[in-house]
C-alpha cells in the first residue's frame, strides 16, 4: 500500500527510521562526497545530472555550476525546486533469501530551490569555495589562475538553500538470513 505524500514535507515518512541519522551526520557526509546527482523538473520531464559541488555550511547551502546553456539552467530558470543526493557505497551483502540480498551505503539527500548567482563577486567566492573542496592546497594566482569575467560568463554558478535534508546508513558486515533456508556457505562472505 502507497502512502500519500501530498502535503508533506520531502523527509516524510522514513521508510527504515533507525537508519535515519542526524544533522551533523548529513554535513559530514556532504563535506566529503565527491560527487552528487541534482534533480530537477520542467513540464513532467525529471532530470538528474551528476555534479561536483560544495556544501557550503556558514551560509546552509549547496554550491554546484553547469554549462551557461542546457538543461539544468532551463529546468531551474522554469521550476528552481531541486534536490541533490550523494551516497558512498561499500560492499555487497548476499542473504539466503532474496528480499533481503543489500548493500552497504550511506546516502544524504537535501530538498531547496535553487538561485542562479549573478552577481560577479559571489559568483567567484563561491566557485573558489567548489574548487578549494576538491584541490585544497591549491591557491588562485599562484597555482592556477584567477577567475576572469570571461570565465564567469561562461558559467552558470547556482547556490542551493537547504529547506530540508535527510540522511541514512546501511553499514551492517552482513544482510538479514532467515532460518527458514540453509545458511549460506562462508564463502560467500569473503
Amino acid at each position: 500500500m502507497t502512502r500519500n505524500y501530498l502535503g508533506q514535507p520531502p523527509t516524510a515518512f522514513q521508510r527504515r527510521p533507525h537508519l535515519t541519522r542526524d544533522d551533523e551526520w548529513i554535513g559530514a557526509l556532504l563535506k566529503v562526497a565527491q560527487v552528487g546527482h541534482i534533480a530537477s523538473s520542467y513540464d513532467n520531464q525529471p532530470f538528474i545530472n551528476p555534479t561536483t559541488f560544495w556544501f557550503d555550511e556558514e551560509n546552509h547551502q549547496i554550491v554546484f555550476h553547469s554549462n551557461i546553456a542546457g538543461r539544468v539552467r532551463s529546468n531551474i530558470e522554469a521550476n528552481p525546486k531541486v534536490c541533490l543526493e550523494v551516497s558512498e557505497l561499500g560492499k555487497l551483502l548476499p542473504s539466503n533469501v532474496a528480499l533481503e540480498f543489500s548493500l552497504q551505503y550511506r546516502s544524504a539527500v537535501v530538498f531547496g530551490e535553487a538561485r542562479l548567482i549573478s552577481d560577479p563577486s559571489e559568483a567567484k567566492q563561491l566557485l573558489y569555495g567548489l574548487i578549494s573542496k576538491y584541490f585544497p592546497k591549491m591557491t588562485a594566482g599562484k597555482e592556477y589562475r584567477e577567475i576572469t569575467d570571461k570565465e564567469l560568463r561562461a558559467t552558470s554558478i547556482y547556490a542551493i538553500e537547504i529547506e530540508s535534508w535527510s540522511g541514512k546508513e546501511n553499514w551492517e558486515a552482513r544482510a538479514d538470513q532467515s532460518d527458514e533456508w540453509p545458511a549460506l556457505d562462508e564463502k560467500w562472505f569473503e
